[in-house]
């Protein structure tokens, strides 16, 4: 198996711009927050299902502690004035032996392009090649765009969580 820490590809947009798919780094942090701070209220409710602004210690801890066996996190970076930005970045964490939660944010400016998908089919590949053989992703139900992706990748409903969201499930064996 590869070394997950070390782990990227290079990608290519519908538009001709590419896309670094890339393991989340530890000296990422300062440019996540600033990935953050450039997604919209309701993007970020529609992946931490709360209204969210800032981050407390324990969850940038928490984000940025990836071990690349129980929790795998990748970004998606552009190029742009010669600098490196993080418009994306997904993960999955080991919740039972053999499955794992999956979710994913695009920042609202790169939403649209395929870049959530890209990151998800990377997250699918590596939890594959891991011996994982399910993989779930919690969404609101609200959330259309969300779940065409996951449709795409071919995750099925499995529950509905309560009345605003719904599981979906994607067997990888």
């Amino acid at each position: 198996m590869q070394d997950l820490a070390s782990y990227t590809r290079q990608e290519q947009l519908r538009d001709g711009r590419s896309v670094e798919i890339r393991a989340l780094h530890p000296e990422d942090e300062g440019d996540m927050l600033t990935a953050l701070d450039h997604t919209s209220a309701q993007s970020l409710q529609r992946r931490f299902f709360v209204q969210k602004r800032h981050f407390s210690e324990n969850e940038r801890a928490f984000f940025m502690k990836v071990d690349f066996e129980n929790h795998v996190a990748l970004v998606a970076c552009v190029e742009d004035a010669g600098r490196s930005l993080i418009v994306g970045g997904g993960r999955y964490i080991v919740s039972a032996p053999g499955e794992a939660e999956m979710a994913f944010v695009v920042i609202d400016a790169w939403q649209g392009r395929g870049i959530g998908a890209m990151l998800a089919r990377h997250l699918i590949a590596l939890a594959r090649e891991a011996g994982l053989t399910e993989l779930t992703a919690e969404v609101l139900s609200e959330n259309a765009a969300m779940r065409r992706v996951f449709a795409k990748l071919g995750f099925k409903p499995a529950a509905k969580l309560d009345p605003h969201t719904i599981q979906l499930v994607l067997a990888l064996s």
